[in-house]
């Protein structure tokens, strides 16, 4: 075990305390949001209705993620180790997974008060600098409580567990990946269904405003942007944040011993003083435009970042590798220890402002991309579609190509040694994360000015000028939730891959202690199931299976939006026959049934996702072997990068296309061109919000699940004492939960089709007969 001295200690301590200043300051950001006032009776009766929805919905979506928790927790001690690492990592799982869920739930909470405030902040003088500063610091209590909680939790875990806390935080970053994805889905399908459902109906098929409170779909619209974009992005974050800083961890004390363990801990904490830079010099000057002001505090906070790591590197780190107490073999490496950390932080901030470059320039309203989308609205709703296809994976190409110039860079910087390129990876992620605070807070920005507008136009009590100040904010949120997701995706790849050399720790450990029985073997299957080579066909199978359960994911995703979505249509659908004062005013719509409907397919549907994610890997790893489950990481990781990429932007390009037409270009609202950009952007709305997202923490629980489970591969797989009877029947077992969830799914699908049909034209026969 490796011991810890004591300044080491104390390095940990002060990071602890960081991360409870780091709380400190989410409240005091709280309070000042708070205090801000609420505006007319009628928006804060809108905003009630909203908060009661996303509370009641995230009560639910707990009480179920609940049962997993509990099974998992079981399961983890299954798994081969000390008695105490066991113990140990599986409360640490449980931590991570009440943290996740914490995140998420003050994320929705803050939200949805802090949306009426916008609203009401509109009708002040300055509205434009008042609103903004409001929305952006309701993230930036988010984002400041995932720097706190992230710091708090994999500090507290070294302070007990010292050297071997690593595999204590392998359940901590399990723990947040899980329930993040599991939180992705849900509300993704929540808020997606609500949104295509709403649209088709009120604006496509009624010719009435998005946010209309004649239609049925508002409330739970707006519940759904808190459910999705609030919680389900901060508790994704928060994964990301969690499990880079896991893989860090693990890599750092193979490549360098106690000072490889430290040193991630305070790159992470420089990340908490620059969120707070970031959230306090982010202002909207005057008339100036909101996205302008959030990609200069960006930019403070991420040059800050650079700075005060590479002092924490020269400061803390040793100016050689030798005598550094590391395992791992780094073969002739002559590069500074402090240089090479401190470049490897850097190009990791470097990659987050190029991707927030390259992302507002396919999303954004004013930029060539989003424009052309919009043009094409005057060809109809398939050019549409087609010209946002083509913007997604143009995109997707450059995105995926800058993180591989990252990941090439720090190679050459570790002077092509495989290890140290693996730790300089996982610390690119960790420089990345240095911004985090600003990231959440940019994030948090899109959906409380899009709530903010919603209440706004659902209460009438904003005048023209106040509308569109909230318009304005509505559409630089659209720009910053795609750039938070593409930084995300950026994110996931870095964690992913240092976690890709973090379960190759896990195997060369495990068959060091079996050396001896494996050296003498002369069982052909047994090698090639241990071999990492990308030309075993075996391996290559794995690639395959990898890349293959990406796209099932994101299948079953964008699946059920689309069944829960033809659940909403067909109920607003009669609302507005069966209640005909709804398009006259003078009857309320039943905004709780849509509510219901959302929150019960959303749940139905959230276990299958899940059960891919966490079994697919145990049925490859068991089934085939430890080298073609890297495979599987591998395709999955390849596959992953670019799908996430394409979801994001080409739905983003949608969303802001909309905005472009509404404004009054090629028509304005109402137009044949208003009614092509609208489906462009309800195809695009389970892209950006459910399926591309979700990718991110899908590929952090793959890998985390592989490196769990790679020692007990290893062990059943040794020809002098294998156990292929028991290993092949793990992965038969595997393969049938997850290939049984994936049945269920589409059985509960025939049946969601036949009773969908069997209402439509039931609706057919009765509107026939009243004509």
């Amino acid at each position: 075990m490796l011991e810890l001295g004591t300044t080491s200690l104390i390095i940990v301590g002060v990071i602890a305390v960081v991360a409870l200043a780091s709380l400190v300051v989410a409240a005091v950001l709280r309070r000042q949001v708070l205090v801000a006032g609420e505006g007319t009776t009628a928006m804060q009766d809108i905003a009630r209705a909203v908060q009661e929805g996303a509370s009641a919905y995230l009560n639910r979506q707990f009480r179920t993620l609940a049962i997993f928790a509990v099974v998992v927790f079981g399961l983890l001690f299954l798994l081969p180790g000390d008695g105490g690492i066991k113990i140990g990592r599986s409360v640490a799982f449980l931590f991570g997974a009440a943290f996740s869920a914490a995140i998420g739930y003050l994320g929705m909470s803050l939200a949805v008060r802090a949306n009426v405030r916008v609203a009401a902040a509109a009708q002040h003088p300055d509205g434009r600098a008042v609103g903004a500063r409001l929305a952006f610091r309701t993230g930036g209590v988010v984002g400041m409580s995932v720097v706190g909680l992230g710091l708090l939790g994999a500090a507290g875990v070294v302070l007990v567990y010292r050297g071997d806390a690593p595999a204590v935080l392998e359940g901590f970053g399990f723990g947040a990946a899980l329930l993040a994805m599991f939180m992705r889905v849900g509300g993704g399908i929540f808020t997606k269904a609500a949104d295509v459902g709403a649209d088709l109906v009120g604006k496509v098929e009624q010719g009435i405003p998005e946010d209309d409170p004649r239609n049925a779909a508002t409330i739970a619209d707006n519940v759904g942007d808190n459910v999705g974009d609030c919680a389900g992005m901060a508790a994704d974050l928060f994964e990301s944040y969690a499990v880079t800083l896991v893989a860090a961890l693990i890599l750092g004390k193979a490549v360098m011993g106690e000072q490889g363990l430290i040193f991630p801990l305070l790159v992470t904490a420089v990340g908490a003083l620059v969120a707070v830079l970031g959230v306090w010099t982010t202002r909207v000057r005057g008339n100036e435009n909101g996205l302008r002001a959030i990609y200069r505090g960006f930019y403070i906070s991420a040059l800050a970042g650079v700075v005060l790591a590479a002092v924490a590197a020269f400061t803390y780190l040793p100016s050689s590798f030798e005598g550094l107490g590391g395992t791992a073999d780094l073969g002739d490496v002559t590069v500074d220890p402090r240089l090479a950390a401190a470049l490897a932080v850097a190009i990791g901030v470097v990659l987050a402002g190029i991707i927030l470059w390259i992302t507002g320039y396919f999303t954004g309203t004013t930029t060539r991309p989003t424009r052309h989308v919009a043009a094409t609205s005057r060809t109809g709703a398939a050019t549409v579609v087609l010209s946002g296809v083509g913007v997604g994976f143009e995109s997707a190409v450059y995105t995926a190509g800058i993180i591989a110039a990252a990941i090439c860079g720090v190679f050459l910087i570790a002077g092509g040694s495989i290890w140290l390129s693996l730790f300089l990876i996982a610390l690119a992620g960790c420089g990345l994360l240095t911004t985090v605070g600003v990231i959440v807070a940019m994030d948090t920005f899109g959906p409380v000015s899009d709530n903010a507008q919603g209440i706004a136009e659902m209460s009438g009590d904003v005048g023209e000028e106040g509308a569109k100040i909230l318009t304005d904010l509505d559409a630089v949120g659209n720009t910053t939730k795609a750039i938070t997701k593409g930084i995300a995706i950026a994110t996931a790849v870095l964690a992913a891959t240092a976690l890709f050399g973090s379960y190759a720790d896990a195997v060369s450990i495990s068959l060091a202690e079996v050396g001896d029985r494996v050296a003498g073997a002369d069982d052909a299957l047994v090698a090639a199931m241990m071999n990492y080579q990308i030309i075993s066909p075996i391996t290559l199978v794995g690639v395959i299976l990898g890349a293959a359960t990406v796209f099932l994911f994101s299948g079953l995703a964008v699946d059920a939006v689309t069944r829960a979505a033809g659940a909403i249509v067909l109920e607003v659908r009669r609302q507005f026959r069966e209640m005909p004062g709804i398009m006259t005013g003078q009857t309320r719509p039943e905004y709780g049934k849509v509510v219901d409907i959302c929150t019960r397919d959303s749940l139905r549907e959230l276990a299958t996702p899940g059960l891919l994610a966490a079994f697919a890997p145990i049925a490859v790893g068991f089934g085939l072997g430890v080298g073609p489950l890297a495979g599987f990481l591998a395709g999955a990781i390849g596959a992953g990068v670019l799908m996430a990429v394409f979801l994001a932007n080409s739905g983003g390009a949608w969303d802001n296309a909309k905005k472009i037409v509404e404004d009054g270009t090629h028509g304005g609202k109402g137009s044949p061109a208003h009614e092509a950009v609208v489906i462009g952007d309800t195809v695009g709305d389970p892209f950006k919000d459910t399926a591309g997202p979700a990718i991110n923490p899908l590929l952090k629980v793959m890998n985390l699940v592989a490196l769990l489970v790679a020692p007990a591969v290893v062990a059943m797989s040794v020809p002098a004492d294998a156990n292929h009877a028991l290993r092949v029947g793990i992965a038969v077992v595997a393969a049938l939960i997850a290939g049984g969830a994936i049945v269920m799914s589409r059985l509960r699908a025939t049946r969601t089709d036949d009773a969908n049909a069997a209402r439509a034209e039931e609706e057919r026969v009765t509107a026939d007969a009243q004509q």
